[in-house]
């Protein structure tokens, strides 16, 4: 394992929301990172599929992990999502890249995919942009 990966994989175990939630870090490259989350029924919404909240907490860190794999220790200073079809699976799998990055910010694009019995589907687009944090 990488010396970054391991890094990644202790930021992820200091977030209490991510330790609830059960994310994992599958890859943490630089310019590149994949988060997973098995679904489970406390999740769902009322009609059965991952809410989106969950689905928008999953791109959001993947991006802010793809944004700090370049710049550092980064926050998220605005993101938005397109929600393209319903989560329905037993994992899903955000993989978020690095578009274009500077020294204090960097422009992140982020897909989430819903893996089940059926094979793959994305659920949901996004862009970001990270920002340093200034120390």
């Amino acid at each position: 394992m990488s010396e970054l990966f391991e890094f990644g994989k202790n930021i992820l175990e200091s977030q209490p929301f991510s330790v609830l939630l059960g994310t994992e870090l599958e890859v943490f490259e630089p310019g590149l990172a994949n988060l997973s989350l098995k679904v489970r029924d406390q999740l769902k919404q009322q009609h059965g599929f991952v809410h989106g909240g969950v689905i928008s907490y999953l791109a959001d860190n993947a991006l802010t992990y793809a944004g700090g794999s370049v710049l550092g220790d980064s926050v998220t200073s605005e993101f938005k999502i397109n929600y393209l079809r319903p989560a329905i699976g037993k994992k899903l799998l955000a993989t978020a890249s690095v578009l274009s990055a500077g020294k204090n910010q960097a422009v992140c694009q982020c897909n989430v995919i819903a893996i089940g019995d059926d094979g793959e589907c994305t659920v949901a687009v996004a862009q970001g942009t990270i920002t340093r944090v200034a120390k």
